[in-house]
């Protein structure tokens, strides 16, 4: 495989996430959503009671930005922020009852996309194709978690391989 070559694996799985969230996003115009609104919607949805930090952080955006967003989100009447029991200066993030009625919207047509993106695979395909890239994430999740040590040598796994065949 060489770098200009768009069969390479890091290609194509970029590509395909970013086509979907494409896709995604125009069908989600109806709804009247941005691509930042609906990312909110569905980080809160999966953890409600985010603080604006740990909100940033999901959505790999600095306080300042996050905090802008939520203003916003909380004019719109889609989101609400309460205070922390235990910590008077954070407040906790949780979506309305309107928000999640468009999240329920919302989420029907991600599995709308998702059927449509898939619908070249067989159902077993999807079920291995679903396995394989949890199996890919859990690792990734693992590495990224992991102590920052010193680069692992990237050319080792070529040399390995190389020296197997």
């Amino acid at each position: 495989m060489s770098p200009d070559d768009d069969g390479y694996i890091g290609y194509v799985l970029s590509d395909v996430a970013r086509l979907i969230r494409t896709v995604f996003d125009r069908r989600v115009r109806s709804l009247g959503l941005t691509r930042a609104q609906w990312l909110v919607l569905s980080r809160l949805y999966r953890r409600p009671g985010a603080s604006q930090t740990e909100l940033a952080d999901m959505l790999e955006v600095d306080r300042a930005s996050a905090g802008r967003m939520i203003d916003r989100m909380e004019k719109g009447h889609w989101v609400e922020r309460r205070g922390d029991a235990g910590d008077r200066r954070v407040k906790r993030l949780y979506l309305t009852p309107e928000a999640r009625r468009v999240h329920a919207r919302m989420w029907a047509i991600a599995e709308r996309t998702v059927d449509d993106a898939l619908a070249p695979l067989s159902p077993l395909e999807r079920v291995r194709f679903t396995g394989l890239a949890a199996r890919v994430k859990e690792r990734l999740q693992s590495m990224a978690g992991a102590d920052a040590g010193p680069a692992p040598d990237i050319a080792a796994p070529r040399q390995r391989s190389a020296a197997l065949s």
